[in-house]
């Protein structure tokens, strides 16, 4: 499922427009990204929890050369699923 069926999905059901859904899908989204660059996690009951995880320092090979490469510490984002998501998906 791409971001345009699912934009038709919400507006199916929630009995709205495709523009209103859209709108408050990519309000959603906006929201979402904002607290994860805050270094908040947002927790949807039921359906699972983003976070920002951080992936640690290593050292890393160029393919080309086989020369060692410092690679800096990242922030990433995290996805965990709730029980209901596990349940709906099993």
């Amino acid at each position: 499922m791409n971001k345009s069926e699912l934009i038709e999905a919400i507006a199916q059901s929630s009995d709205i427009s495709k523009a209103s859904a859209g709108n408050a899908l990519d309000g959603a989204l906006s929201a979402i990204k904002a607290a994860l660059k805050k270094g908040q996690s947002v927790t949807l009951v039921g359906f699972g929890t983003f976070k920002v995880g951080k992936r640690a320092a290593r050292t890393g090979r160029n393919p080309r050369t086989g020369a060692a490469i410092k690679i800096k510490e990242t922030k990433v984002p995290k996805f965990t699923a709730g029980k209901a998501l596990k349940d709906a998906v099993n």
